[in-house]
């Protein structure tokens, strides 16, 4: 078996001060990229709790410690919004979410080397140890990956494990830059850090917490009560800041729309509620809650969302989705680009539903990729086929007339 290539980087440094971390922040201000990973716990809280914060440069590593006693954060903002230095992570939803938490604004620019990767062609969200290998051949070690990064002292191998997150980014980063560029991709991937980069789609709205419980029923009376009572739990989990399931499970929730209890013995009986908790004053605010709900006026309940999963709209065929899924999945294996960052279900549902000449599938680069051969297939101007084993796209002129084709 071939060994691992070795590389050089510097060796980690550890910052348990503030003015260590604010005079480490001016030096990096110099880098053209720094790259940036974090380690947190997150199983007893809402909120990330922040454990280390790793970002290397061209000639430092180093490693924050952000529980260190005396210790101030605040001095990462300069670096963080230093528009001249870009901000590098893998998979960085789960950081940005801890740095919009901590600073109520995102590091920018930023650029997200997972995202990159689909573009690129290594398939639907690799993960970092993959995409090290792929690029570098060097193997990362995993053993320090469920550690509880709050527990000080950090050992040397776990010093070691978080500095290699970084490290190894820095050629990915510079690896992914060359390919797009020769490519012709850097556009695509420059739109998807855009949408990457707007702290909305980071933040939780409490008001749209019932959408990801997929009742199922179109009445908008349970709707309209799942939607208070959910986004009440996500308040409150907010401010005791502890997992909203700690609070209330999802299937209690959705017990309690179904079944709407109106005093506290009621309450009491719903699944996974205790009667202390129906007792106490969280019991009795969410019995409030449930009482505005069935108040409501029926202009404003929820309403049941055309084609979604359990109402009483137009579905599109299942049929036409499926090969919608199949025309994507050529497109994408023949342009060597991962499908989910093309399109999601929903999208294809939506256009299957609507072919929008707004919609995500029909503007910037997803239109050339998929778009326009979907158009093709829905005007009757393209077929899908099979020839020696291979699928093959079959396009028709305006009297139905086959033309030449393509073999994926």
């Amino acid at each position: 078996m071939a060994k691992s290539p070795r590389y050089s980087f510097p060796a980690p440094r550890l910052i348990t001060s503030t003015t260590d971390l604010a005079e480490t922040v001016e030096r990096l201000r110099n880098e053209t990229f720094v790259t940036v990973d974090t380690e947190f716990m997150r199983e007893k809280t809402y909120w990330p709790e922040l454990c280390l914060l790793q970002i290397a440069g061209e000639k430092e590593v180093v490693l924050i410690d952000a529980v260190a006693p005396d210790i101030d954060l605040t001095p990462l903002t300069a670096l963080f919004d230093d528009q001249s230095v870009t901000k590098v992570f893998h998979a960085a939803r789960q950081d940005l979410e801890i740095f919009l938490h901590l600073f109520d604004r995102l590091p920018q620019p930023l650029f997200d080397t997972q995202v990159a990767a689909m573009v690129a062609g290594y398939g639907d969200q690799v993960g970092y140890d993959n995409l090290v290998g792929a690029v570098t051949g060097a193997s990362i070690d995993k053993s320090h990956r469920f550690t509880d990064w709050s527990v000080r002292p950090l050992s040397p191998a776990q010093l070691t494990y978080a500095a290699a997150d970084v490290t190894y980014l820095r050629l990915v980063y510079e690896s992914l830059l060359k390919q797009l560029e020769r490519e012709g991709r850097s556009a695509w991937v420059s739109a998807e850090q855009a949408a990457l980069s707007d702290p909305d789609r980071l933040r939780v709205d409490p008001e749209k917490q019932w959408e990801k419980l997929r009742a199922r029923t179109n009445n908008r009376r349970m709707l309209g009560i799942l939607r208070a009572i959910a986004a009440w739990r996500e308040r409150e989990a907010q401010n005791a800041n502890i997992p909203r399931q700690r609070m209330l499970k999802d299937e209690s929730l959705l017990e309690i729309a179904a079944t709407v209890p109106g005093n506290t013995d009621d309450l009491a009986r719903v699944r996974g509620v205790s009667r202390g908790f129906a007792e106490g004053r969280t019991g009795q605010d969410l019995l409030t809650v449930i009482q505005d709900a069935v108040q409501l006026p029926d202009s404003e309940l929820p309403k049941v969302v055309r084609g979604g999963k359990g109402s009483d709209g137009p579905r599109p065929s299942p049929a036409l989705v499926a090969l919608l899924k199949v025309l994507l999945a050529y497109q994408c294996e023949k342009h060597d680009v991962a499908p989910k960052l093309v399109a999601s279900s929903d999208d294809l549902d939506a256009f299957a539903l609507d072919p929008d000449p707004t919609g995500p599938l029909l503007t910037g680069w997803r239109r050339d990729i998929f778009g326009e051969e979907a158009l093709a297939l829905f005007e009757g101007h393209l077929s899908l086929g099979v020839s020696a084993g291979r699928l093959r796209l079959i396009r028709t002129d305006n009297q139905g007339q086959s033309r030449s084709g393509e073999n994926v």
